[in-house]
C-alpha cells in the first residue's frame, strides 16, 4: 500500500496534471524526475487509473440531458384515444408499455386540423401563430403572428432545429395538402405532399435509409378521412386506426434494423379527436388526444401524470435535440417522459387530469 506520503503525492500529481493536461508520456516524465524510485510504477498507476476515471466523468457531464441524435414525430390526423382503445394496436400499445404516454394529452380550441397541426410544430397556440382556422393563408389571416420567422410564418420546430443544427437533415412527409403551407420549406431538405398513408411511410422510411434525418416528420391523414366518412368511431374509423398501428410499426421497425434505437425517439400524436362525423367543437372527444415517446432517453411503461399539451411536442423535440427554443414559443418539454431529465419547480403541475365521458 501507498504510504499517507504518497498518497498525497498521488492527489498533487492528480491535481497538477488536470491543470495542465499531461499526456501519459509527460505524466510519467514527471514523476520519473520528482519521485523515489520506489514510489515512480506505484504513483503513476494511480495517477492514471484517478485522470481515466475524472476523463469520463467530464465527459458523461458534457452529454445534454434528454439529448437525442434522431426525433421522430408520427401525427395521425383524426386519432381519438378512444379510437386507440377500441381497435387492435400492437405497436401503440408497445410503444406505450416501452415508453412514456398519456391519452389525456390535449388539443388547442377550435379543433381544427390547421390551428392545431400548426400549434404541434410552432410550439404555442393560435394566439401567438394566428392560424385560427382551416381557411387560414400565408396572405390571408384573421391575426397576425405576434413574431414572424423565416417565410414570414411564426417559427416552426423545423427551422429551429435548422438553425441549431446547420448540417442535419430535415423531411417532412404529409398526407394532407393544407400541411404543407405550414412548414418553412426552406429550413428542411425534403418536404413531400405524400399519395396516401402508405406513400407516406414509404418515402419517409426511404429519405431515413438515405439521410439519416435529426428530424423526420410524418403526417397521416386516412384516420380523419375515414371519421368523417363514416363517424369517429365506427368499424371503417376502427380499420382506419388499425392501419394506422401497422404503419407505425414499420418506421419503427426500420429505426430498429438500421440500429439507431439507441439514439432515436419516436413520438406518436394527434391533432384532434372528433364526435360523430366531425370536429372543430369543445368536447373532450374533440379535445383530448394521445401522446407517446419512445426510445432513447425516454422513461419505460410510463403513464404521463402532468398535463400535456400539443404545442409541448415542438418543445420535447428541441430539447431531445439539444437545440434551443424560440423565446416566443408557450410550449414547454414533456420533462416528465424524459429518463434523465431533472423536474424544476416550473414543471409542477396538478396531478393526472380525468377524462370526462
Amino acid at each position: 500500500m501507498l504510504s499517507a506520503w504518497a498518497s498525497w503525492r498521488v492527489c498533487e500529481h492528480r491535481s497538477v496534471a488536470n491543470r495542465m493536461n499531461y499526456s501519459v508520456l509527460e505524466l510519467w516524465i514527471l514523476l520519473m524526475r520528482s519521485e523515489p524510485r520506489c514510489y515512480q510504477l506505484p504513483t503513476f498507476c494511480v495517477v492514471l487509473v484517478m485522470l481515466l476515471a475524472s476523463s469520463g466523468q467530464v465527459a458523461r457531464a458534457a452529454e445534454p440531458e434528454g439529448a437525442a441524435k434522431h426525433v421522430i414525430v408520427i401525427g395521425v390526423d383524426g386519432l381519438a384515444p378512444f379510437g386507440i382503445s377500441s381497435a387492435n394496436t400492437p405497436a401503440l400499445d408497445r410503444l406505450c408499455e416501452q415508453g412514456a404516454s398519456t391519452m389525456h394529452a390535449r388539443a388547442v380550441m377550435p379543433t381544427s386540423s390547421s390551428s392545431n397541426w400548426a400549434s404541434m410544430i410552432m410550439g404555442a397556440g393560435p394566439e401567438q401563430h394566428g392560424i385560427t382556422s382551416n381557411e387560414w393563408e400565408r396572405n390571408r389571416f384573421e391575426i397576425a403572428p405576434v413574431v414572424k420567422g423565416s417565410e414570414g410564418i411564426y417559427p416552426t420546430m423545423f427551422s429551429a432545429v435548422r438553425k441549431g443544427l446547420p448540417t442535419s437533415a430535415i423531411g417532412v412527409f404529409h398526407d394532407w395538402g393544407g400541411f404543407g403551407r405550414l412548414v418553412e420549406s426552406e429550413s428542411c431538405d425534403l418536404v413531400v405532399d405524400a399519395d396516401g398513408p402508405v406513400d407516406a411511410i414509404d418515402r419517409s422510411t426511404e429519405f431515413w435509409n438515405s439521410r439519416n434525418p435529426s428530424l423526420l416528420f410524418i403526417h397521416l391523414d386516412h384516420v380523419d378521412h375515414a371519421g368523417h366518412a363514416e363517424g369517429w368511431g365506427s368499424p371503417d374509423y376502427v380499420q382506419a386506426v388499425q392501419l394506422a398501428d401497422r404503419l407505425i410499426n414499420q418506421v419503427v421497425t426500420v429505426v430498429e434494423k438500421t440500429g439507431h434505437k439507441s439514439d432515436t425517439v419516436v413520438i406518436v400524436t394527434s391533432d384532434h379527436g372528433g364526435v360523430d362525423k366531425g370536429h372543430g367543437g369543445s368536447t373532450m372527444a374533440e379535445i383530448e388526444i394521445p401522446w407517446i415517446a419512445w426510445g432513447a432517453g425516454i422513461r419505460t411503461g410510463v403513464e404521463l401524470k402532468k398535463p400535456v399539451n400539443t404545442y409541448d411536442t415542438a418543445a420535447t423535440v428541441l430539447r431531445l435535440l439539444d437545440v434551443p427554443a424560440p423565446a416566443c414559443w408557450v410550449g414547454r418539454p414533456v420533462t416528465e417522459a424524459l429518463s434523465q431529465s431533472k423536474q424544476s419547480e416550473d414543471d409542477a403541475a396538478p396531478s393526472e387530469p380525468v377524462a370526462v365521458e
